[in-house]
C-alpha cells in the first residue's frame, strides 16, 4: 500500500493505494494517522477510490483512527468509497458509523 496526504482547506486528506491489510502495509496508514492526530490535526477524510481491497484489519485501523479522533474532539469521514469497500461496511455494520460522501470535496465541505 502506497499513502498520500496533504491539507485543504483545514481538512488532512489521506490517500491510501492498494490493499489495506495487516502487516507492515497496515502500519503505513496507522502511524501517518497518529502522527498528524499528535500535531493537532482534528478533521481527516480517507479517499478510498484507489483501494483495492480492506480486510478486518484495515478496518480496525481505520475504526481505531476514528475513535482516536473523536476522544479528541476530531472526526474523520470517508469519501470515495468503492463498491466492494461499501459491501464491507454494510456486512459490518459500520455503514451507519462513518459518514461517507461521492467525493474528497463533498467530505470537505461537511465540517
Amino acid at each position: 500500500m502506497k499513502l498520500n496526504d496533504f491539507e485543504q482547506d483545514g481538512v488532512m486528506v489521506l490517500e491510501p493505494k492498494g490493499k489495506i491489510m495487516g502487516g507492515p502495509d497496515a502500519t503505513i496508514l496507522h502511524e501517518k494517522l497518529y502522527e498528524l492526530i499528535e500535531k493537532g490535526k482534528k478533521k481527516f477524510v480517507i479517499d478510498l477510490s484507489r483501494v483495492e481491497w480492506m480486510n478486518s484489519t484495515g478496518l480496525g485501523i481505520i475504526i481505531s483512527g476514528l475513535t482516536t479522533l473523536r476522544n479528541n474532539q476530531g472526526e474523520l469521514k470517508l469519501a470515495n468509497v468503492t463498491e466492494k469497500i461499501k459491501s464491507l461496511l454494510v456486512i459490518t455494520k459500520l455503514a451507519t458509523v462513518f459518514e461517507t460522501y461521492d467525493t474528497v470535496d463533498e467530505a470537505i465541505k461537511s465540517f
